[in-house]
């Protein structure tokens, strides 16, 4: 293995809310920003799956938004950070991922966890304190599906025969021993934009966990560290607040009703816990210049969420993530798509 840190692929999560209560509006906004990352260079773009509303929207189900997504677009992977997986039945989600699959062209990535409503359990009849034992089981019975194995009755296999997706499969996790057990499984690894319950910086708590994933990998193909981070570029500091600090100020004082955060935050340490990264690109490039699991990560995913920006300055976001910010941390947009197990 060459010792020359290979080229990391750039994306984007999108939550998909929106300002106003027209859900269809909000949903059709996302559509586009994966048309304007598509144009842009950007090679995946994600959504997170949210059973239960956010402010200004949410996505239930993500793989009938992927599916439209890759009819509008020609390169950017298509992906979920995360699918909810104990909800879901794994042959019918394997079925619906091999399908976007197809009619991507191989553009699909999959990313799964246990979610944290406990409102989504009880919705769709499930116990929250099987969460863990209830993912480890999906998981296995998904691999198996998409890998084209018989699963539950003999001689049953999904349908469209799905295409190598070993290294395809990403698990979000939220300490080193869920970062050990995602390598032991051969999943590529999804960290979160904060550490939540921590009062260190996140990319100090979450370092040691990609490096106990690295240390614990043992798999024939390249592993992956997806680093989802927020980022919104603006042609100052002032202007970005002005778009997202209320925003992250109200989810965290949100959060911390759960324990996640301290009561009584202020809107600066909000966008700390948050582990925000905004301002002029030129700023954002030397603040992420130090961060710290940024040099082991293949893949930086960058989001807006918790802040709902408009429309047009989501866009325009992008558009500096992708001119000023990502270049100058080294990335350079793909010409043509990769291939399914192509590595980073």
């Amino acid at each position: 293995m060459t010792s020359e840190r290979p080229r990391f692929r750039l994306g984007f999560l999108t939550h998909v809310q929106g300002r106003d209560q027209d859900i269809a509006r909000t949903y059709r906004n996302a559509q586009e920003l994966f048309v304007v990352a598509d144009e842009l260079g950007f090679d995946v773009g994600w959504v997170a799956q949210h059973h239960v509303a956010l402010g200004g929207g949410g996505l239930s189900s993500p793989w009938t938004f992927l599916a439209h997504a890759a009819a509008r677009t020609t390169r950017i992977r298509l992906g979920t950070a995360i699918t909810v997986l104990p909800l879901e039945d794994p042959v019918r989600l394997a079925e619906d991922v091999a399908t976007v699959d197809a009619l991507s062209g191989g553009r699909v990535e999959i990313g799964v966890g246990s979610g944290t409503s406990g409102l989504e359990y009880a919705a769709f009849g499930q116990d929250p304190a099987r969460k863990r034992e209830l993912t480890s089981e999906h998981l296995d019975v998904l691999r198996r599906a998409l890998a084209g194995d018989e699963v539950r009755a003999p001689g049953f296999r999904i349908q469209p025969r799905p295409g190598g997706f070993d290294d395809r499969v990403w698990q979000g996790v939220f300490s080193a021993q869920g970062a050990q057990y995602a390598a032991r499984g051969g999943s590529q690894l999804l960290l979160n934009r904060a550490a939540y319950g921590y009062d260190a910086p996140t990319d100090e708590v979450q370092r040691p966990w990609a490096d106990a994933y690295l240390a614990a990998w043992d798999r024939p193909y390249r592993p992956r560290v997806g680093l989802s981070r927020f980022v919104f570029p603006a042609k100052d500091r002032r202007t970005a607040l002005r778009a997202i600090g209320d925003d992250v100020h109200r989810a965290a004082l949100r959060m911390a009703e759960n324990g996640a955060f301290p009561k009584g935050l202020g809107q600066d340490e909000a966008l700390r816990r948050f582990h925000s990264f905004h301002g002029h690109p030129e700023e954002i490039v030397a603040n992420l210049r130090q961060e710290k699991v940024l040099p082991v990560a293949t893949d930086l995913i960058t989001q807006f969420n918790p802040a709902v920006p408009d429309h047009d300055a989501a866009v325009h976001a992008l558009e500096l993530i992708a001119t000023e910010v990502a270049p100058a941390l080294g990335w350079q947009p793909a010409r043509t798509a990769e291939p399914a197990s192509a590595g980073v």
